[in-house]
């Protein structure tokens, strides 16, 4: 069994927290224990993100770190993984030639046998070959899991650099799907979070009996002991009518979608490639508020995207301001390599523009956020705790269905279901105190 120390930043996205969560699980399956700070480790491990370019300076930077540590003691191993390490397949090891190994996100599982092996030269590995998912899982799951139930995008956004570094989408099959939440159930999970890059495509692809998205939630609110069920990411032209049901019937399913927007202007979507335009966007918002009154919209906005005039983002403001989104995640456009968008230069909005009309768009969100908010204000709310605030140890911090963070005063450990009196609200949190009622029968305990 090969033994050492490990350390594995992570970059980016959800679906690479639960890549690394399996990555160190493999890991710890090989003899390896969890080192507190890179320059402890033998194994240096970082798993990237290429999303915007601010996500590549970034890890160029942890990048140089680990060379200062190999250069202290040669013997540490340096690997990189993720989508980063995919785009950059080509030209890593001639670029970084203290990198010891490299693979892409569907090849973390050779991770182990270039560690098992004896080869003293550096190895990639780029296929897309399996599911991050197959991988051990790491100890110590906790009340919450990531659920990995697809691989790839078959989408071409002109921004998007995910079907270069993924592939296209690969579903895992029901059974497969069922039997793990099962599993986490039985060690305690009792949230789970469906991940994929398209997840509302799940199940097409599968055969020789196909699937549906709405199918899946079904199977997993049956599985007992799971009292909450959250996915991400949808794309809007797949958010369809019995998804929208499924969150008004299926008990364990939250009150909270994440729709990404991206642009508010019919125009920049068909050049962003989306397959939606800005009317079919507002009729699944329209469907929603319908079946689910109470439902938290979020969303992703891109500012600046090569083309985008004032009348252009000012569709976006209106769309912004018609919607009311619960929160959004904004960006200003960062051009990836390897994309159509890339190569729309002489059409790149001036930054200074961009940063004006981010600011902006912020105003509208984070007003309209706190409009939303008000309503919590005097309702009790089922809260799962996730630890104590990090400003104030003496409270309680925990999360509602509507995916809002609570900052509460009672009593409750990590993965409790408490009610809560809701008595603050902005656009980014809420504040309350533990129902009196539950209180006191947590007290009796």
């Amino acid at each position: 069994m090969v033994t050492g120390r490990y350390h594995v930043t992570t970059f980016g996205c959800q679906m690479n927290a639960h890549d690394s969560g399996r990555i160190e699980g493999l890991l710890e399956s090989l003899g390896y224990l969890p080192a507190p700070k890179r320059d402890e480790a033998d194994l240096i491990l970082f798993n990237t993100c290429s999303i915007r370019e601010a996500a590549d300076s970034r890890f160029v930077a942890h990048l140089m770190e680990a060379r200062a540590v190999k250069r202290r003691r040669p013997e540490t191993v340096i690997g990189v993984g993720g989508c980063w390490a995919q785009s950059m397949k080509d030209e890593i090891f001639a670029d970084y030639p203290f990198v010891d190994v490299a693979f892409g996100p569907g090849q973390a599982g050779k991770l182990a046998e270039f560690l098992a092996s004896d080869s003293i030269g550096a190895q990639g590995y780029f296929e897309f070959e399996s599911f991050t998912a197959d991988l051990p899982m790491k100890a110590g799951q906790g009340h919450h899991a990531w659920v990995q139930i697809s691989v790839g995008c078959n989408c071409r956004c002109s921004y998007c650099i995910v079907p270069t570094t993924r592939g296209r989408e690969v579903s895992r099959s029901l059974d497969e799907l069922t039997g793990e939440i099962q599993d986490l159930a039985a060690r305690g999970v009792v949230e789970v979070t469906l991940l994929g890059q398209n997840v509302n495509a799940w199940g097409r692809d599968l055969r020789p009996q196909r699937s549906s998205f709405s199918e899946l939630l079904s199977c997993v609110d049956s599985v007992e002991g799971i009292e909450r069920v959250r996915y991400t990411s949808p794309h809007p032209k797949d958010m369809r009518e019995d998804v929208i049901e499924a969150h008004a019937s299926l008990p364990s399913v939250c009150e909270h979608i994440h729709l990404p927007l991206q642009s508010g202007s019919s125009r920049i979507l068909k050049r962003m490639r989306r397959t939606y335009d800005r009317s079919r966007y507002m009729d699944r918002v329209a469907m929603i508020r319908e079946r689910v009154p109470d439902c938290a919209i979020t969303t992703d906005i891109i500012v600046g995207f090569p083309g985008e005039t004032d009348e252009d983002f000012a569709e976006t403001l209106e769309v912004a301001e018609e919607v009311g989104f619960d929160g959004a995640f904004t960006f200003i456009f960062s051009p990836r390599r390897g994309t159509e968008a890339a190569e729309m230069s002489d059409a790149f909005v001036d930054h200074d523009v961009a940063r004006k009309r981010m600011d902006r768009l912020l105003e509208v969100v984070r007003r309209r956020g706190s409009e939303r908010a008000q309503r919590f204000l005097g309702r009790d709310l089922e809260v799962m705790v996730e630890g104590t605030s990090r400003e104030d140890p003496a409270r309680l911090r925990g999360r509602t269905r509507h995916n809002r963070n609570v900052y509460f005063d009672g009593i409750g450990a990590p993965g409790d279901l408490v009610e809560v009196s809701i008595t603050g609200a902005t656009s980014q949190s809420l504040t309350g105190e533990m129902a009196l009622a539950a209180a006191a029968q947590r007290l009796s305990r």
